[in-house]
């Protein structure tokens, strides 16, 4: 799998991930990270979600970084934005007012270009990832959000009957990437509707991750 593999979904629309409402997880558990208002949420591999317009609609700001450029044409299009346009060093930079989204390989995203987070939310990358990048980007995540309090949403499945992605993420999966630097908290855990693309049962677990330094 490589940067083709998203680039050939979205120019032929093959985009099942995305869905037509905002994450019910989502709405339901941002309060664990105990946010302000105008607080700067990160979404990693954010495509056009529209967990983002939600967000923003109470009144959070919102970073992410996304590999294809269409997809953040077509976010703000939805969102009824005008972005502005710069390019910084190889990365483009589309903002507008409370919302900055970078095109780029998350790997291509430094500290210094993301700037100050308050809080990460992760539903659709993590789970985008093979295993030999999972280890990779776990540990980048950490470095360029300064460990900022994560709110993580991981499928468990039986990856023997499904092939990803999503990818299954077990529990002792998320403890691999994460116990050295946060507190885990599995705050809630559901059944897949119809399990994992109609072939196996699957639960979607959600994770609050604290840096209590």
């Amino acid at each position: 799998m490589d940067a083709q593999f998203w680039h050939n979904k979205w120019k032929n629309n093959e985009i099942a991930f995305h869905r037509s409402n905002p994450n019910s997880l989502l709405l339901d558990h941002l309060k664990t990270l105990s946010l302000k208002k105008g607080s700067v949420v990160f979404v990693p591999l954010c495509g056009k979600t529209l967990d983002i317009a939600w967000l923003l609609s109470n009144g959070y700001c919102v970073a992410g970084v996304e590999l294809v450029e269409s997809a953040i044409q077509q976010l703000f299009s939805e969102l009824a934005m005008v972005p502005k346009i710069s390019i910084e060093g190889e990365i483009k930079h589309y903002s507008a007012q409370n919302i900055d989204i970078y095109v780029s390989d998350i790997f291509a995203v430094s500290q210094e270009l993301l700037g100050p987070v308050d809080a990460i939310y992760d539903r659709a990358a993590l789970v985008a990832l093979p295993d030999e990048l999972r280890r990779r980007y776990t540990a980048h995540l950490i470095d360029i959000t300064n460990k900022s309090p994560q709110l993580l949403i991981a499928y468990h499945y039986d990856q023997n009957i499904v092939q990803g992605p999503p990818f299954s993420i077990s529990d002792e999966e998320v403890s691999l990437h994460y116990k050295n630097a946060y507190n885990l908290t599995l705050v809630a855990s559901t059944n897949v509707e119809g399990g994992m693309k109609g072939k196996c049962e699957a639960t979607e677990n959600v994770w609050l991750l604290r840096n209590e330094d």
